[in-house]
């Protein structure tokens, strides 16, 4: 028994699969990240294991998906196979002298690919069966599909170096033979489980391998070839994984080029697995070549490339599409004493005198002189946001038609809520000019729903890190192809094209009250501050109102956008744009920068006022005394992605690290729960001023499974959205509805004149 268990633990698969271990871990750190996406631990939140189950392309989930998720997948595995074929073949020399050695390199390779692709294939079933509700048939197309596109990858790799082998086998073949039986002939057949002579390492030993034909093969003697023979075949053998890494990079920046095209847009698991593919190889390169200068290189070319970033002649960052960065010398200070000059008490006036007329043009589109007014605020929360968004809109459209947006004057929110908000915005505002819109049609919903991380993830490998630098014109100016770019494209396709388009589209609009006025923010990243971008100067909202005989003035905690880029081409800056700086998730989109001095850039709104309600409850304030005089009854409607409960999700210490990572994560696991406190606090000081005239009513995405509700992402499955398309007729949804019936239903409030 312990004979067997020692053959069994030097044989070449155990001892490859345990030098993983022990050298190069960086690789298996990645096999980690591919294991844990998938069993849906690593980013769950993020919906990012529902990427490889259920892989879109041209927006569905199909057999031709998943097949491009397996090519990539065996891709992958080819390059890893490849990098440590390269990296560890010093110490398994006696592979030099057979045919093929890189084939039998990777067959006893072999066991962490195997275990990935049974454990995918487990995961897969179970979610594409439970979330994307699809039927056995379906699946087995799939995962038919994964298989003839993981085999084709394999297939072309061994055909191409099966050739290569052939080749080289072909020069060196005779000499390999002809020494292989002068050996034979002096040498006594060696007993099983001695240690072949020549095979001295001090990483492992081998006592067997699996063979091309499948079969227990001993290793060969090798002591009778010198070490410069051995070294040029792998050599040759090295140089042909090279060229074929090299192949793979030449068609990475091809799809580059093409990544505008639908056809190039691929899988987001697609393009993660092919960007595990390139760092695997650049890993390995470096290890290769450099050695122990690897650590020291990196350092020098990092301090490089930070001082070509510092003096702006690399420049990977992003910029708001519309704006003028060309002219440094025009670019406003963002100093406290510019930001200051803004809110000179002409300029707010006569931002507020335009506000006023706006409002006056809605008051005579409405029924009655003493109208209800609607303040529509949304909360963040990607795409599971937008459909909630949509389809609470659309419940109020069928509760109150088309006067549900006839009585809203002001649109504001963050993030994903503000996606579907703004899209239901263009689409009344199509039916306004006469388009036959059905605005509760379930196609609107299922548009907004649409996925948005592939073609992101496909930008980011094959534009943001290896791809070339392509540029496009936008009124006038150029600017960079990269994953913001991509994400902008691939929401005006979901949206028909109805979010693109300049902010000052729908001026006209909003002044005669046609349209309700939409505000998006974003936040500033070096000091916090909210970035508001409407379609005109909002100087007003740059900081609470306040009664100047009882406190001192005070520093802006927001910035209007129009008024202090008003030289960068601000009215020029494009829909997608705006929603895209309100909408920046850390990492997953690019911070945008602005053309200020110093340099500010911008991200996710939902860092500062994610529910919307901030700049809703500054508007009720500056126009206090005309909405009391002006209208019957105000009613803010907020959509919230989360409920109002604080007992959710709590963050708790299972562990050591948790215990000591708790510190640094608090603060990021109750934000929202944080902004909700002192929101609470800002909504009633507003409604005790208003007198009983101020009420909100808020729908609230409560999942039907608490303990799976949809991942916050911008990609959704089929079971998240059809528990996002439930959400409405929660009770507390449908108590709200009601409570917001009596209060339209009030006959002494508003009714239609004689």
């Amino acid at each position: 028994m312990k004979k067997n268990l020692i053959r069994f633990w030097h044989g070449l698969p155990i001892q490859l699969f345990l030098l993983h271990f022990r050298r190069h871990q960086v690789f298996l750190l990645i096999w980690y990240i591919l294991f844990a996406t998938v069993a849906g631990s690593f980013m769950r939140n993020f919906g990012a294991y529902s990427l490889f189950l259920a892989p879109e392309y041209f927006g569905k989930v199909s057999a031709l998906s998943t097949a491009i998720v397996g090519f990539t997948t065996g891709v992958f595995i080819m390059s890893w196979n490849i990098t440590t074929f390269i990296l560890y073949s010093r110490h398994l020399r006696f592979l030099a002298t057979t045919a093929q050695p890189f084939l039998k390199y990777c067959i006893n390779n072999a066991i962490i690919p195997l275990c990935f692709l049974v454990f995918y294939f487990w995961r897969a079933y179970h979610f594409t069966h439970d979330q994307e509700l699809f039927a056995n048939s379906a699946i087995l197309f799939q995962v038919l599909g994964y298989l003839g596109g993981f085999s084709l990858a394999l297939g072309i790799a061994f055909l191409y170096f099966f050739g290569a082998d052939k080749t080289i086998y072909y020069t060196v073949g005779s000499v390999i033979t002809q020494a292989n039986h002068q050996h034979d002939a002096q040498q006594s057949p060696a007993l099983w489980g001695e240690r072949p002579a020549g095979q001295e390492s001090r990483l492992l030993r081998v006592d067997w391998f699996v063979s091309a034909a499948g079969r227990i093969r001993r290793p060969r003697d090798v002591q009778h070839y010198s070490k410069a023979f051995l070294d040029n075949v792998f050599q040759r053998h090295h140089v042909a994984a090279v060229l074929a890494i090299s192949i793979a990079f030449v068609f990475l920046i091809g799809v580059g080029y093409s990544s505008d095209t639908r056809l190039f847009q691929l899988p987001a698991a697609a393009s993660i697995t092919l960007f595990f593919a390139v760092l695997v190889a650049v890993a390995g390169a470096i290890s290769l070549v450099l050695g122990t200068w690897s650590i020291p290189v990196l350092i020098l070319l990092y301090a490089v490339g930070n001082y070509l970033y510092q003096a702006e002649w690399l420049d990977p960052r992003n910029k708001a599409y519309g704006l003028n960065y060309q002219s440094a010398a025009t670019r406003p200070p963002y100093t406290q004493e510019a930001v200051a000059k803004l809110l000179h008490p002409d300029s707010i006036a006569k931002d507020k005198a335009v506000y006023y007329q706006m409002l006056e043009a809605w008051k005579a589109r409405q029924l009655s002189p003493q109208p209800i007014m609607f303040l529509i605020s949304t909360s963040g929360g990607g795409t599971r946001s937008a459909a909630f968004t949509m389809n609470a809109l659309q419940a109020l459209q069928k509760e109150l038609g088309d006067s549900l947006m006839q009585k809203t004057f002001l649109i504001s929110g963050a993030s994903g809520g503000m996606l579907g908000a703004a899209y239901f915005r263009a689409l009344y505002a199509e039916k306004q000019n006469g388009q036959p819109i059905d605005l509760t049609a379930p196609a609107h919903v299922e548009a907004i729903s649409k996925d948005l991380l592939s073609p992101l993830f496909s930008s980011f490998l094959t534009r943001d890190l290896l791809g070339p630098i392509q540029k496009f014109a936008r009124n006038g100016f150029l600017y960079n192809k990269d994953r913001g770019y991509a994400f902008e494209q691939q929401l005006s396709r979901n949206t028909q094209g109805l979010l693109n388009r300049s902010l000052l589209a729908d001026t006209a609009a909003e002044r005669a009250g046609k349209l309700p006025a939409i505000i998006y923010n974003a936040a500033i990243t070096r000091d916090g501050r909210k970035l508001i971008v409407a379609s005109r100067p909002s100087r007003f909202l740059m900081r609470p109102a306040v009664d100047p005989r009882h406190l001192r003035p005070f520093d802006a905690d927001a910035l209007d956008f129009q008024s202090f880029f008003a030289q960068q081409s601000a009215a020029g800056l494009n829909t997608l744009t705006a929603l895209r700086m309100n909408a920046t998730f850390p990492y997953v989109l690019p911070n945008v920068w602005l053309p200020s001095n110093p340099i500010i850039d911008v991200m996710d709104a939902g860092l500062r006022d994610n529910f919307g309600q901030e700049t809703a409850l500054r508007f009720l304030q500056e126009y206090k005394d005309w909405l009391l005089a002006n209208t019957a009854k105000i009613v803010l409607i907020q959509i919230r992605d989360r409920g109002f409960s604080d007992w959710e999700k709590p963050l708790e210490s299972k562990s050591l690290l948790g215990y000591s990572t708790q510190p640094f994560l608090i603060l990021q696991n109750n934000w929202y729960k944080m902004q909700d406190y002192y929101q609470h606090d800002q909504l009633d000081y507003v409604l005790d001023g208003f007198n009983n005239h101020l009420y909100r009513v808020a729908f609230q995405y409560v999942p039907g499974k608490k303990e799976a509700p949809a991942s916050l992402s911008f990609h959704l499955t089929a079971a998240e959205k059809r528990d996002i398309g439930l959400a409405m007729k929660n009770h507390l949804n449908q108590e709200e509805l009601q409570r917001l019936r009596l209060i339209l239903l009030d006959k002494s409030v508003e009714k239609r004149p004689e």
